[in-house]
């Protein structure tokens, strides 16, 4: 292994023959020089690892050799030692992304710490996030055991999440794969949790936040201090929150973030349409026959959540000023930030926005983003891409700017779907690849959470022998006709309608300007 190459530049760099002594000592080689263009040369001919930077040197000044560093080699990290603490020579500094910030006089140790920050960084975490993951594996797999309500399973969801993100940075395939396999296990273990537990949700007042019940328990609450924007991104999963999370950081702090649970089927024309009229699928039907659709009815699916909106605001006796907007495009949303000042005296104004459910849509159909969104590291990564970079962010600024609180949460999640299900069914069966409704269908009942009485989890029936079978764990249903071709075209996309951790416990985050 090839020794550690530090660039120590001071014009007093014989005073610090003990610091250099000591760090050959510890096996880095140091070459020194007396002035920021003698540094230069020095990084013009040779390769190092990190720079020491003095400051205050006659000729050209350490913020002026640093400036010039970065031009010759962007990547190097300059640690930067002054004897001045005013603060416009640290911000100076920092604006010039140095690596460490150093006050004389500095003891051996201070820059042995520095250099392991910056040097030793990845390896030191990497062993340290692995033995935090190998003792905390076993608490998981205990939790597994035991855990046995919707808010245990919340909690145990996020912390999968957690770790996940954790082991994502650092170079361990070994301790990823057995996460992925701890991930398996709960989403094995949720479905059952699921089946026994999800008709009793409805029915006896201790179940979860769920969508028909979110305007009502978590959005009314929070309505009336100030003008409020709700942000509904569609199919946006909890681990692409926690990536997007820092970007709303300098415009907005988080005040609450709880997690509520969509409801079955986990497909945008029932979560959805329950979220904006506050009713279950089955009295949607029922109260709204001419706004509801069923999976075999002609036409769009949530083309009237306004009206439901507006419904669920007079049930509620909320006499506010409100306006809705649904995102589908760019320029619908360039168009949106142009014109949101628009919308400063609303109480309330709501955006559903779609892009990530056509970024899942995309990844099925389109071969470039199956290879941009292979897994889900890539695909919370292209999310926060398009985030930062979206009309949306744009309104989020404007919002803090008008003074307005902001709700930001989803319909449902999704799900990288990799072991096929077979199912057979008549013509008339709904086509979703997580769940399917219909007569006569055909599966294997072990893959499946069932419902052959629809109205006991309160959802509409095609006809008078429908029931419905949702996908369990990363399943999706494929008929026998061309199953091959099928199963080979839908393997590794996103997908939802079923039944799992990353579908159903899906944020609600509510944050005030900064």
């Amino acid at each position: 292994m090839n020794k550690i190459t530090i660039l120590w530049v001071d014009d007093e760099i014989d005073l610090l023959k003990p610091h250099i002594l000591f760090l050959e000592g510890k096996n880095y080689e140091v070459v020194t020089c007396k002035s920021g263009q003698d540094a230069l040369e020095e990084i013009r001919k040779t390769r190092f690892d990190i720079v020491f930077l003095d400051e205050n040197m006659p000729g050209i000044t350490g913020l002026e050799t640093l400036t010039e560093i970065k031009v010759l080699d962007a990547s190097l990290p300059v640690v930067m030692i002054t004897k001045s603490e005013e603060e416009y020579i640290m911000e100076e500094a920092i604006g010039s992304k140095i690596a460490d910030y150093l006050i004389k006089p500095v003891n051996p140790n201070q820059i042995l710490l520095s250099l392991k920050k910056n040097l030793d960084h990845s390896r030191l975490v990497s062993e340290k996030t692995t033995a935090n993951y190998q003792q905390e594996f076993r608490k998981i797999a205990m939790d597994l055991s035991m855990v046995n309500s919707w808010q245990e399973w919340a909690e145990l969801y996020k912390k999968l999440i957690y770790w996940e993100l954790q082991l994502e940075e650092i170079e361990d395939s070994g301790m990823f794969e057995i996460l992925e396999s701890q991930k398996v296990e709960a989403n094995s273990q949720f479905s059952k949790f699921v089946d026994r537990n999800y008709v009793d949700w409805f029915d006896n007042g201790e179940g979860p936040v769920m969508s028909h019940t979110l305007f009502r328990e978590l959005v009314q609450t929070e309505l009336g201090e100030a003008p409020t924007l709700l942000v509904v991104i569609d199919n946006l999963r909890y681990d692409q929150w926690f990536a997007f999370e820092d970007a709303l950081s300098p415009f907005y702090k988080k005040r609450k973030e709880v997690s509520y649970y969509s409801i079955l089927p986990t497909a945008t024309q029932y979560a959805r349409n329950a979220i904006f009229s506050g009713l279950t699928p089955l009295d949607m039907e029922k109260r709204h026959p001419d706004w509801w659709k069923n999976d075999t009815d002609e036409g769009g699916k949530n083309l009237f959540e306004d009206k439901f909106l507006g419904a669920q605001l007079k049930r509620l006796g909320m006499d506010i000023r409100w306006e809705y907007h649904k995102i589908s495009s760019l320029k619908q949303g360039k168009t949106l930030s142009q014109n949101f000042k628009s919308q400063k005296d609303n109480d309330l104004t709501v955006i559903v926005y779609n892009f990530v459910d056509m970024l899942s849509h995309a990844k099925t159909e389109m071969e470039v983003i199956k290879e941009l969104a292979s897994n889900d590291k890539a695909y919370r990564s292209l999310t926060l891409s398009w985030f930062k970079n979206s009309p949306l962010l744009e309104i989020i600024q404007q919002a803090q700017n008008m003074g307005m609180k902001l709700i930001l949460t989803t319909d449902h999640g999704t799900i990288n779907v990799k072991q096929p299900s077979r199912v057979i069914g008549d013509k008339e069966t709904s086509l979703n690849l997580r769940y399917k409704t219909g007569r006569s269908l055909t599966y294997e009942e072990k893959e499946v959470l069932e419902a052959k009485d629809p109205s006991k989890i309160h959802l509409p029936s095609i006809n008078v022998s429908s029931s419905f079978i949702f996908a369990k764990n990363d399943m999706f249903f494929a008929y026998p006709n061309n199953y091959n071709h099928y199963v080979s075209y839908y393997r590794n996309t996103y997908q939802h309608g079923g039944v799992s951790l990353e579908e159903m416990i899906v944020p609600f985050v509510v944050l005030e300007p900064r």
